[in-house]
């Protein structure tokens, strides 16, 4: 079962980086095709970018800005984000891609001046 635990979130200023990190308790990250989602303030919940398990990234139109990785060794998943927007502000969550129903309960951006 998976015990996602998202983290490093917070307040930063447009154009600046954050990197957020994800850890699972449970067994199912280092074995799984990962993803970042986020869901921003009335808005359906979304894909970011998401990591195959052999680290091969694929991004979306979101994270053309953002970098992933995952280290499976520490069970521990990154969305490293530079030249951040207003538009970024969000929950962000991390899940296997597909998604499962397991949720953690996200880490919050917020980008502003």
């Amino acid at each position: 079962q998976a015990q996602f635990v998202e983290s490093g979130g917070g307040l930063v200023q447009p154009g600046g980086s954050l990197t957020l990190s994800c850890v699972d308790s449970g067994d199912i990250l280092k074995v799984s095709n990962m993803a970042w989602y986020r869901q921003s303030s009335g808005n359906e919940r979304e894909l970011v970018a998401r990591i195959t398990v052999d680290g091969r990234p694929h991004y979306t139109r979101y994270s053309g800005r953002f970098t992933i990785r995952r280290d499976n060794t520490k069970s521990t998943m990154f969305l490293y984000m530079s030249g951040m927007a207003p538009v970024d502000t969000a929950v962000y969550y991390c899940n296997t891609w597909p998604a499962g129903a397991d949720w953690g309960q996200g880490t919050q951006v917020t980008v502003s001046s």
